[in-house]
């Protein structure tokens, strides 16, 4: 048999816990062994749990380290990396949490880990110098409203029914967790200008808003997008360029 072969029948008996191992695989006593070929997939059942506690810090410090590597345990085994590269794993965590039976009493759980997930892929997206106000002072003001703007690579919008944001800053640090005060719903803008990551809860309308300004819409049709009285469009455009989520002013 090719060795190609081995190494998939290989693969696939350590992605099936039910299964033997591969016949290829041989112990001391020329026979596959289960006992040894166990450990195999035990490392790596450990080393994606470990690559999930990482990737989802605050999710784990919600619910304890029992119940989270419980729940990434049920996560793996039915969720394989589709690449050899780590980081771009557990993406679809937070949908699988959403449908996790013993989660469903922490409605807010799932939206906490799909924040996380924003930011580690605000962390690795590519870079770019995010444009700077002077830049946006130099333009006509009576062209402003057709101007068009292109979002910063790393720029995230996240919406929740719960004050996922606040949450999520209450448990950066190793200090005492302070409850949100409001418990309403947030929306929230993930970035990077350099090389640290930021999370901003925006304020209302400042979603739709910046939904549709990165889409490609208008800075007049990003307003309209906002639909709510006493919108300050030049207001929210200022502040998504001082948190470093565009790169480009369009004509």
């Amino acid at each position: 048999m090719p060795f190609s072969a081995t190494l998939d029948a290989f693969a696939a008996a350590l992605n099936e816990p039910a299964s033997p191992p591969p016949g290829q695989t041989l112990g001391r006593e020329g026979v596959p062994d289960v006992k040894r070929f166990s450990v195999y997939r035990n490392n790596v059942a450990v080393s994606l749990i470990s690559a999930m506690e990482a990737r989802f810090p605050v999710t784990r410090r919600l619910v304890g380290e029992e119940f989270f590597r419980a729940m990434a345990r049920s996560f793996t085994a039915r969720h394989r990396p589709a690449n050899a590269v780590i980081i771009h794993y557990g993406a679809g965590f937070a949908d699988f949490i959403a449908d996790f039976e013993p989660a469903r009493d922490l409605p807010y759980l799932a939206d906490v880990a799909r924040l996380e997930n924003a930011w580690v892929e605000a962390y690795h997206s590519a870079d770019a110098d995010p444009v700077s106000l002077c830049a946006l002072a130099q333009i006509d003001p009576a062209d402003f409203a057709a101007l068009r703007f292109a979002p910063h690579p790393a720029a995230r919008l996240l919406r929740s029914d719960h004050p996922v944001g606040s949450i999520w800053a209450a448990h950066q640090g190793e200090g005492e967790v302070t409850p949100p005060q409001k418990w309403e719903p947030e929306a929230m803008l993930v970035t990077r200008p350099q090389a640290n990551v930021f999370v901003r809860v925006l304020p209302p309308s400042g979603f739709e808003f910046a939904t549709a300004l990165f889409s490609g819409a208008s800075l007049a049709e990003s307003y309209t997008a906002a639909q709510s009285e006493g919108f300050d469009a030049g207001a929210h455009l200022v502040g998504l360029i001082e948190a470093g989520a565009i790169t480009q002013i369009l004509s």
